[in-house]
């Protein structure tokens, strides 16, 4: 348990940053499943729109550095390409 005023202050903070970001990040991976979703749907059309929607989020979730820059572009960059490779 934290003793100090400054370590009760910090525990606080890092609690509520921790919620914040456990939500953002499902956030993430809701956004990713609707992708995906379409995907095995086969419908194109709803998958690009879905990838449209997704990618901002992705973006912002690498500048927050809730996610690595590179993991987001290997994200957005396998699922462009599985969507390019629909027939």
């Amino acid at each position: 348990m934290a003793n100090s005023p400054q370590a009760r202050k910090r525990a606080r903070q890092n609690n509520r940053r921790r919620e914040l970001n456990v939500g953002m990040r499902s956030m993430m991976r809701t956004e990713i499943k609707k992708v995906l979703k379409a995907m095995d749907a086969g419908d194109k059309a709803a998958a690009q729109a879905a990838f449209t929607a997704a990618v901002p989020v992705l973006d912002r979730m690498a500048d927050k550095e809730l996610l690595h820059k590179n993991k987001a572009a290997r994200h957005k960059s396998r699922l462009n390409a599985r969507i390019h490779a629909m027939a």
